[in-house]
């Protein structure tokens, strides 16, 4: 049963078979616990006290999560654009009440992932509610379950639909990738970040991190090629990884207020 498969305790990751360790944990934009490996299943989770949560992020946006999270904790966008809803990010945690309020909803098209700390149980929801899963063939290596769901893509950009585009930054990752929603914010365009493009508290602000719990800032080079093609895209809101994480109004702003900071505190 798929349903045992292991699951990283830390990240939730989830593998197809046994093994005595975490390869995304292991590298050092993660950790391994002091404590050390541990594992879990979607079987072994669902005997726990979860439930799903289902909130709105701003208006039409939907953040759909679990209730504790498991792994990292990050919730998951349900993006309603014209070609139908597109699951942006995953989480580990699905159980039959997640796959009923998903398809009240309207279902989902297909999932795109942002970098592998998100790649979680995407196998599973790809699996469940019959679609492609989009990730960037940089990050291929980090993919713990193979399956033919997985659409790896290449280059730059890539349309998913005439009004959704996936923008490699290479932030983070080499294949950290963001979702543009050209009719987003009313027509002034969304972009739909994770931790590529970090909402941190201070809302007039994003960040850029290659590793987030161990405090490892991106290369400049890598942030001003990020910067380069964020210019050829219009939006006006972006959304972060986490609840609530969101900036309505004047985000590319901050976004280019963020990235001169940045590089004036990096070059001293």
């Amino acid at each position: 049963m798929t349903a045992d498969l292991p699951i990283c305790a830390t990240c939730a990751m989830q593998y197809a078979a046994a093994r005595p360790d975490c390869p995304v944990c292991e590298d050092e934009r993660q950790y391994v616990p002091s404590s050390g490996q541990r594992w879990t299943s979607l079987a072994e989770l669902r005997e726990g006290d979860h439930s799903v949560l289902v909130r709105e992020q701003a208006p039409g946006v939907l953040g759909i999560g679990a209730r504790p999270g498991a792994g990292i904790g990050q919730r998951a966008l349900l993006v309603p654009a014209k070609s139908g809803n597109l699951l942006w990010d995953c989480f580990a945690y699905l159980d039959d009440e997640v796959v009923r309020r998903v398809n009240e909803l309207g279902g989902i098209t297909g999932v795109a992932i942002s970098h592998p700390h998100y790649y979680t149980t995407m196998v599973e929801w790809a699996e469940t509610f019959d679609v492609p899963v989009y990730l960037h063939e940089k990050d291929r290596e980090w993919i713990g379950r193979p399956s033919d769901r997985i659409q790896l893509w290449s280059g730059q950009t890539h349309r998913l639909a005439d009004d959704l585009t996936l923008v490699n930054l290479g932030v983070h990752f080499a294949g950290g990738t963001v979702l543009h929603w050209r009719d987003g914010a009313e027509g002034r365009g969304a972009l739909f970040s994770g931790d590529i493009v970090q909402v941190v508290p201070n809302r007039s602000l994003v960040a850029f991190m290659y590793s987030y719990p161990n405090h490892i800032p991106e290369r400049p080079s890598v942030v001003r090629h990020a910067a380069e093609l964020l210019e050829r895209f219009d939006f006006d809101d972006i959304y972060g990884a986490w609840w609530d994480a969101v900036i309505i109004g004047g985000a590319k702003k901050v976004v280019r207020h963020s990235v001169e900071r940045y590089l004036e505190q990096v070059s001293g």
